[in-house]
């Protein structure tokens, strides 16, 4: 089987430090296979998705040096061959129009709650037809999940995860607007490009269940998952901004050289014996997902620094020398020849002997 991953970023804010571990695996896993590693946008959040997201998530990226195959695709392009789906599912009997109201849907809820049950929708429409609705009323599609059993996902990371069929609902593909929902988008996508391995954050999981059952309805072979733990900081919580820096471009802004933020990702989460250092021709022929963990790793930034010191010590010295021009103030760069180049070269083992940072050198 040809292996093909996929990083599927939504562009609505700068890289995520644990986004880029992510695309780091799936591109990882991708290489050691001869495979191909995809990239594709996730923008069907008109709102919140902006240019500036999508040329950061370029720009770290290709900063860590994860270079995708193929052209990027970009999700909201593909919405009327999503909703197609939706309609065929609904020709075939796997899928039903649910004509509730968003009143209905808010008091079903609250009753549910009251009952201490799970907020799950009730099915009032499964059995029903149009004949029932009001004239002219708004519908959305809803696929139907198996109302009996047990679900299971072989998870290459988790092991085999087991949930009953009871918790499963028979959640929205296309709203009533007519745009289908991430759930359906994001498994039409993955079939139409190929994907044969889902590496994902585990928080994702829950998703798998109903995804598999999309795939099972569409008559398609659901990909391999497997679900990475997250990237939590010192204190055990989900890494977020009260931890510090969190994106790829603010770690960049602070001196962090790419192979050393690079090296440091590729350690959290996986390992290969006590190896700590870490090149990425040694990580392509030695990652898999067997020596992936399923505790959640901690976010270190004195780990990183340190990491950073060697490479900044050791590591090549000019794309160093580059990265130390890059940050001088503007005027200077530009005018930077081959003497002021050699005078940094010369300096560079003398400065970068205590140095932890970029920052630090200029």
């Amino acid at each position: 089987m040809a292996v093909v991953t996929r990083f599927p970023p939504s562009p609505t804010g700068a890289l995520h430090i644990g986004s880029a571990r992510t695309a780091l695996f799936n591109w990882l896993f991708a290489r050691h296979h001869l495979g191909q590693f995809v990239l594709r946008i996730e923008d069907t959040d008109r709102k919140r998705s902006t240019e500036e997201a999508v040329e950061s998530i370029f720009d770290g990226l290709s900063w860590l040096g994860l270079e995708w195959d193929k052209e990027v695709t970009f999700q909201s392009e593909n919405l009327e061959r999503h909703a197609d789906l939706a309609m065929q599912l609904l020709d075939n009997g796997m899928a039903y129009k649910c004509y509730c109201t968003p009143d209905e849907l808010d008091a079903m809820r609250m009753e549910r709650r009251k009952q201490g049950k799970r907020i799950l929708y009730d099915r009032r429409w499964r059995d029903r037809g149009p004949e029932d609705a009001p004239d002219c009323a708004p519908h959305a599609i809803r696929i139907k999940m198996p109302l009996e059993g047990e679900t299971t996902i072989q998870d290459l990371v988790q092991g085999n995860v087991t949930i009953s069929n009871e918790q499963l609902d028979d959640f929205i593909i296309l709203r009533t607007d007519g745009t289908p929902t991430y759930m359906l988008s994001v498994v039409v996508d993955d079939h139409d490009t190929g994907i044969s391995h889902v590496i994902r954050g585990d928080d994702h999981l829950n998703n798998a269940f109903r995804q598999f059952h999309l795939y099972k309805a569409a008559g398609w072979k659901p990909p391999e998952y497997a679900h990475i733990p997250l990237i939590h900081g010192a204190d055990g919580q989900k890494l977020s901004k009260r931890h510090g820096a969190t994106s790829v471009q603010e770690y960049r802004e602070m001196g962090i050289l790419p192979e050393a933020l690079r090296n440091y990702l590729i350690r959290l989460g996986w390992s290969h014996g006590d190896d700590e250092l870490i090149s990425l021709e040694q990580a392509i022929e030695w990652f898999d997902l067997d020596a992936v963990g399923r505790a959640a790793a901690r976010f270190d930034l004195a780990k990183l620094e340190n990491l950073n010191a060697h490479y900044l010590r050791d590591g090549e010295t000019e794309s160093i020398v580059d990265a130390v021009i890059e940050r001088l103030p503007n005027g200077i760069t530009e005018n930077v020849g081959n003497i002021e180049r050699k005078r940094i070269i010369d300096a560079l083992p003398h400065i970068a002997r205590r140095a932890k940072t970029l920052a630090e050198l200029t």
